[in-house]
């Protein structure tokens, strides 16, 4: 009796450490708990920490924003020289206008 109590306590001890790790291991949703970018006031340095973002292209982003007024919606973004659609993908979870 004994013995399989023992056993049914390390079964259990596993099964919960086998759901923390499939826990931990699940990817959050890209951007979840942070802030969004706002691509309308944000510097060249906010911009610029954005994936596939450097200091050029934040650069870029900022004079075709002052060019136009302003992005009417985020999907502007892909009007900036060396934003496709790939890049649009990673970085529409992160900004905002």
């Amino acid at each position: 009796m004994n013995k399989t109590k023992n056993i049914l306590t390390l079964l259990v001890i596993l099964a919960m450490a086998a759901v923390s790790l499939a826990a931990v291991d699940q990817p959050s949703p890209a951007g979840a708990g942070k802030q969004l970018v706002n691509i309308n006031s944000a510097d060249t340095a906010q911009l610029a920490k954005l994936p596939q973002i450097g200091a050029k292209m934040a650069q870029r982003i900022m004079e075709y924003r002052k060019s136009i007024g302003g992005f009417k919606r985020v999907q502007d973004l892909l009007k900036v020289k060396g934003i496709g659609e790939k890049v649009f993908a990673k970085l529409q979870p992160l900004i905002t206008i």
